[in-house]
């Protein structure tokens, strides 16, 4: 990681990829991530680890199985360890995210995996 400050209007413009979170940097243990997403995610469970969301630009929708949270620009909204969700936009955002390195994007535990979804961890932007 750099020690200059990082521009998330910079590291969102250097791709296009829906769903596929880009690491911007690390704190501690911890991958700090943006994403572009548009459409629906898919429902999933973090086993080990909350998830943190913050929505940078757009509205975020998160599912959990027994309401529906929405977040618009500058909400944040934690999903406990263990709790099974799906994120979804439909008109389109941008977010970050703050989750332990290696923490894979779809969860431990998942539904099938649409090809629009990137199942990685994340990839770490240069910019």
């Amino acid at each position: 990681m750099t020690d200059e400050p990082i521009s998330l209007t910079a590291a969102l413009a250097s791709f296009d990829d829906l769903w596929s979170p880009r690491i911007v940097t690390r704190v501690n243990d911890y991958d700090v991530r943006v994403a572009k997403v548009h459409g629906e995610h898919l429902w999933h469970t973090h086993d080990d680890t909350d998830e943190f969301f913050l929505v940078l630009d757009g509205e975020l929708r998160i599912a959990l199985r027994d309401r529906t949270v929405v977040l618009g620009k500058g909400d944040v909204f934690t999903v406990p360890r263990g709790t099974e969700h799906k994120p979804s936009s439909p008109g389109g955002a941008q977010i970050m995210m703050f989750e332990p390195t290696g923490t894979p994007t779809v969860g431990d535990r998942h539904e099938e995996i649409p090809a629009q979804v990137d199942a990685t961890t994340g990839h770490e932007l240069r910019l």
